[in-house]
């Protein structure tokens, strides 16, 4: 093998070696209960998790491209195959939660015989661009894992009435600055990413300009203060904030709060992944849909910025903490182009009633972040680490 190729696979397998590891460093805190959990069909149990992101390796690396390689276990395809049609049948999302087996040690028998095989390939086998970009785009899907795994502990973990501490370290989050006025002036803009500075999803292509009108936007996420504020003054019970959806969401669901918000002794606590506490007034809020954000910034006399509003203010701002509602519905960018087989299931066919947030969240694998990334879920969703930026004076 060329020194030279040689280089590239030991960095390439020093990453895949780091990344996965990484997932089952998450997991350590668990105990074997927490691995098959399922509350809502939004959150999969972190035993699923784990056997997913192994899959996908498996499934689009060792079987298509190792020689006599044989599935670990064939069955495991109809289990850890989320959504691609064209590689099989899958148990639906919602049966997740009901799998006793594979069981939490063989999940992790699986992860490491897939490892071996990996690092065996990586060692030994020259790699050509859109092979490499497959091995990075499953690296990439880890991380995206490895974020939902957090957000699904904590939810598994914070509808426990026990409350469990998760991690007795939590993520610290400065305290914000003072709020300042970020004006953009009109003009034509670039948004999205050209794919010439490293790894970036196809729903971020293709770079393009769009016309913005001037506008203001806040230079901090809206905090638990202020989002209190709108609670104590009947934000909740005020139809003429929301959206015919969202209030029906409101009513049918009986919001009166962000997620994991309870009022105890007339005091506000929430649960973290650190365990049960009085509310962080300075905090940004966190696990709010983008009903409630628009609601907000509704109240405010306001309103969510664009996707591309976002995006061209962000150099000018600290973004990271929350992934941030935006006014943007998810739709392709034009230019944008289906990846061939089944990678191409990936993000595109997921284009319709959802919205768009930008940023990343204190949950984020820190390298796993730029201000092109199109994060998306539904409306209604809220177990992300979400939060509010708004337009100022619209």
């Amino acid at each position: 093998m060329n020194p030279t190729v040689a280089v590239l696979n030991s960095l390439l397998i020093d990453q895949y070696k780091k990344i996965r590891k990484a997932s089952e460093k998450i997991c350590e805190p668990l105990e074997i209960e927490d691995y098959v959990l399922q509350p809502i069909t939004d959150v999969s149990p972190p035993k699923w998790h784990l056997g997913h992101t192994t899959w996908f390796f498996e499934t689009f690396i060792l079987l298509k491209h190792l020689k006599g390689y044989e599935a670990f276990n064939p069955q495991y395809n109809f289990v850890f195959n989320s959504y691609y049609e064209s590689v099989g049948a899958r148990v639906i999302r919602v049966n997740r939660g009901n799998l006793s087996r594979p069981t939490v040690n063989q999940v992790y028998e699986y992860r490491k015989h897939v490892d071996q095989e990996m690092n065996r390939f990586l060692a030994s086998s020259i790699l050509d661009d859109d092979l490499k970009n497959v091995v990075i785009l499953g690296l990439n899907h880890e991380q995206q894992h490895q974020e939902l795994l957090l957000c699904d502990i904590k939810y598994i973990l914070g509808n426990n009435p026990l409350f469990p501490v998760y991690n007795i370290s939590p993520t610290v989050i400065a305290s914000p600055k003072p709020l300042s006025t970020i004006k953009i002036p009109e003009g034509v803009y670039k948004i999205g990413n050209s794919n010439q500075d490293g790894f970036s999803f196809d729903n971020e292509r293709s770079r393009h300009k769009v016309y913005l009108q001037e506008f203001s936007i806040a230079s901090e996420l809206v905090s638990n203060a202020e989002y209190l504020e709108f609670m104590e003054d009947g934000g909740y019970a005020n139809f003429i904030h929301w959206h015919a959806d969202g209030w029906e969401w409101v009513k049918k669901n009986e919001i009166t709060s962000p997620l994991y918000w309870h009022k105890v002794d007339g005091e506000w606590y929430n649960y973290t992944h650190g365990g049960f506490h009085p509310v962080d007034l300075e905090l940004p809020v966190c696990h709010v849909s983008y009903y409630e954000a628009f609601a907000f910034a509704s109240w405010k006399g306001s309103r969510l910025p664009t996707e591309a509003e976002w995006e061209v203010a962000s150099d000018y701002f600290d973004w990271g903490k929350r992934w941030e509602w935006t006014e943007s519905a998810y739709l392709p960018y034009p230019g944008f182009k289906k990846e061939k087989g089944a990678i191409g299931e990936y993000n595109g066919k997921f284009m319709v009633s959802q919205m768009v947030l930008r940023g990343a969240s204190e949950v984020t694998p820190k390298d796993h972040s730029r201000n092109t990334y199109r994060n998306f879920f539904y409306p209604s969703a809220r177990w992300q680490f979400t939060g509010i930026r708004i337009i100022l004076n619209p």
